[in-house]
């Protein structure tokens, strides 16, 4: 045996017999002769480099021989071999362990599954009746499944509360589809449990009529065993959400919801929330954010709200009767059944179907609405419609048995320009007059399929200054009235015959350029008369009366039309559709009847004088106004006159 064999038996013997548990307790052969050596064998081999031995030794007999111990001084305990093995046993026996354990973790997940699979029936029904005990509900659960495969997930299908305190066969909460998944399976165990995301399709809420509502389960639930659950974010796909009013005829307000994201979901909680989803009319994309809750059950209309809105391209012409593209972005908040509106609205080709010319119309808005049955008080709605000043203040409501709302306002306009409305109104691209507009006016547009031109109804008042006619024809009428009936005779000839060398003008335009010797003369008389028109054209006048509108007619019970020299009241009917005229009324002029020719026929007409001159006018004579505005028919009336004296007789 070599000497390295040696000195590790040596090394292990002097370990043994001087450690504190004493000498070897078994025989000298089992120590030793196991290895094949013999203590004398050890005792004549030199030490092992690396241990040095002291002769301060204690006696021990082995094998029946007197031999002197030695005491190590310093020496290694364990060599490196036999530490490799060690390490390689501990290795294998942790391989062990670890597979052992992995192997009871899998058999573990796979029970647990076969037990939910096999469970699944008793869990369905153990949600179902705790539901019931919550919510104090009749609840129907058609599929649920549960798994802790990749952490804790829980699905399902056709769940519908019905309130056992509520009249009704709608279900107050009912959901299509769920899901939701816990990845950290310890999260059960928390308090409050925290789900991360949950996934709803077809969600639908139904709420009854507000005397109803206290019979409405309470979120919280009853009894004890409640869990505090946190769902950081819920999406759904597809919301329904109906709120019944209770009063009879009335439609339930719905809102339909095509996406839906709530955060922070939690009993007792507000939670944000991002909705995006389609307005049925005006049809058009709306996208708004916030805040709402925490929701009381008792009384909804008190659960808070704020967040910010737009609206984007609507579609006006799914209005029958209205044309345009509106764009719109606010702010809101408030409770539900109080919610205040700051917005503004936008759309530049904003039109009428009477007309189809689109202007620019844009808006600001402060508003009241009852998130509960969708009424909305409008306080104000500032407008432009071009360079027209509109200020509207009412009511959208609801109405009994017919599908749509109400519109009640109170409009004025001031500052306004009346070319701007016309433009809007009328189809001939050049409006009939210019001219300063104030307006105040009662705004009825009642709900229905029909045109919004045809079942509008307005009755106000209105007044018009500084008007001037854009027809030279018109104009030029209204200009010799003015001049005759301030009696300056000779100028309104001058004015009449302006206009009858323009017409004459305009029919020789395309004729014959050739002139004979007069032909200057006739030029310096037409230039003449142009300048006497330049002179004596455009006299302002100024308009005033009542008014009602409907079935795409203006009626003018009483209108009062003002120029220099005669002041004319009319009464009659203005049809939008054609553009006709039928107005009869009086006129009443400064000028004697004398005063208004010239020549002979002053002279002539002096006599009758006194018969026309009534009430303090010059003048008095009935007049009528036909035609239409392109082509206006205006002329005494004296038959249609004594025909409303008869009937005033009668």
């Amino acid at each position: 045996m070599d000497r390295r064999l040696c000195s590790i038996q040596a090394t292990r013997f002097f370990h043994a017999i001087n450690s504190p548990a004493g000498p070897l307790n078994c025989p000298p052969s089992r120590n030793l002769r196991n290895e094949n050596i013999a203590f004398r064998d050890l005792c004549v081999q030199p030490p092992s480099p690396g241990l040095s031995l002291t002769t301060e030794t204690r006696i021990q007999v082995l094998n029946g021989k007197k031999a002197r111990s030695v005491t190590p001084q310093s020496a290694d305990t364990t060599s490196p071999p036999t530490h490799r093995r060690r390490h390689h046993r501990l290795v294998v026996a942790l391989l062990w362990v670890g597979s052992i354990l992995a192997i009871l973790a899998i058999g573990a997940l796979i029970a647990g599954n076969i037990f939910l699979h096999r469970a699944g029936p008793m869990l369905k029904a153990k949600v179902i009746e705790t539901l019931s005990n919550r919510f104090d509900s009749r609840v129907e659960l058609a599929q649920f499944h549960a798994s802790f495969a990749d952490g804790f997930h829980v699905s399902g299908e056709g769940l519908k509360l019905y309130p056992n305190h509520l009249d009704g066969n709608e279900p107050l909460f009912a959901i299509k589809k769920f899901s939701f998944r816990v990845f950290d399976w310890r999260q059960i165990l928390h308090t409050p449990l925290t789900v991360d995301r949950v996934q709803v399709s077809g969600l639908s809420i139904h709420l009854p009529p507000k005397d109803q509502r206290s019979n409405m389960p309470h979120v919280g639930g009853h009894g004890n065993g409640k869990i505090d659950i946190l769902v950081r974010v819920i999406d759904v796909d597809q919301a329904d959400l109906v709120i019944e009013n209770g009063k009879p005829g009335k439609v339930p307000l719905d809102f339909v919801i095509q996406k839906l994201e709530l955060r922070s979901v939690g009993a007792g909680r507000p939670m944000r929330f991002h909705a995006t989803l389609i307005n049925p009319k005006p049809i058009g994309n709306i996208d708004s954010s916030g805040d709402f809750g925490p929701f009381d059950t008792d009384s909804p209309g008190d659960t808070p709200v704020d967040g910010t809105y737009s609206f984007s391209h609507a579609d006006l012409g799914t209005i029958k009767g209205i044309g345009g593209i509106l764009s719109s972005d606010g702010s809101y908040q408030g409770q539900l059944d109080h919610i205040v509106v700051d917005g503004k609205t936008t759309t530049p080709d904003f039109s009428l179907d009477i007309a189809h010319r689109p202007v620019p119309l844009n808006t600001k808005f402060h508003a009241i609405v009852d998130g509960t049955n969708g009424d909305t008080y409008l306080q104000p709605v500032d407008a432009w419609l071009q360079n027209t000043h509109i200020v509207a203040k009412g009511a959208v409501v609801r109405v009994q048995g017919v599908k749509g709302r109400d519109i009640h306002l109170d409009v004025t306009i001031d500052p306004g320009h009346i070319e701007d409305v016309l433009h809007l109104a009328l189809k001939d691209p050049n409006p009939i007059m210019t001219g300063q507009l104030q307006l105040h006016t009662k705004f009825d547009l009642p709900p229905g399929p029909a045109s919004v031109t045809d079942k509008l109804n307005l009755k106000g008042s209105f007044a018009l200054s500084d008007t001037r006619f854009t027809s030279d024809k018109i104009q030029s009428k209204v200009d010799e009235l003015s001049l005759r009936g301030q009696g300056k005779a000779k100028q309104a000839d001058q004015e009449g015959q302006s206009m009858k060398d323009e017409a004459q003008n305009k029919g020789d335009s395309k004729g014959d350029d050739s002139k004979d010797n007069s032909g200057k003369d006739q030029d310096q008389n037409k230039s003449s008369a142009g300048q006497n028109q330049a002179d004596l054209a455009n006299i302002a006048s100024n308009m005033r009366g009542n008014f009602t509108f409907g079935n795409a007619r203006i009626t003018l019970p009483a209108i009062n039309f003002r120029v220099p020299g005669a002041d004319i009241a009319l009464h009659g009917v203005y049809g939008i559709d054609n553009q006709s005229l039928d107005f009869t009324g009086l006129a009443r002029l400064d000028a004697h009847i004398s005063q208004m020719v010239t020549g002979w026929k002053s002279w002539l007409l002096k006599p009758v004088d006194p018969f026309f001159a009534k009430d303090g006018a010059g003048t008095q004579v009935p007049i009528k106004v036909g035609g239409s505005t392109q082509h206006p028919d205006i002329g005494l009336d004296f038959g249609h006159h004594d025909k409303d004296k008869n009937k005033e007789g009668k």
